[in-house]
């Protein structure tokens, strides 16, 4: 993963970039539209999972005793 990869001296570096890119005003902003982000998608990912599920459980449909192919009495005598 990338993460496993990033040092302190990586992140403390990109804290000033993002810092300096935005200023102190507009990052709680940011990071509460990240978080927002964030929250949808694991709710999009849990109704995806739980359909699935739904799914799964759900009995197939057997098919119907009667054979509708063949002619009936009624059909043969017509």
């Amino acid at each position: 993963m990338i993460l496993q990869d990033i040092g302190m001296s990586e992140l403390l570096l990109i804290a000033i970039v993002v810092l300096l890119l935005f200023g102190g005003k507009k990052i709680p902003e940011l990071m509460r539209g990240l978080g927002k982000g964030i929250r949808e998608f694991n709710d999009a990912k849990n109704n995806v999972r739980q359909e699935i599920e739904e799914g799964m459980r759900e009995k197939p449909v057997q098919p119907s005793t009667t054979d509708t192919t063949k002619p009936t009495d009624a059909q043969h005598n017509a």
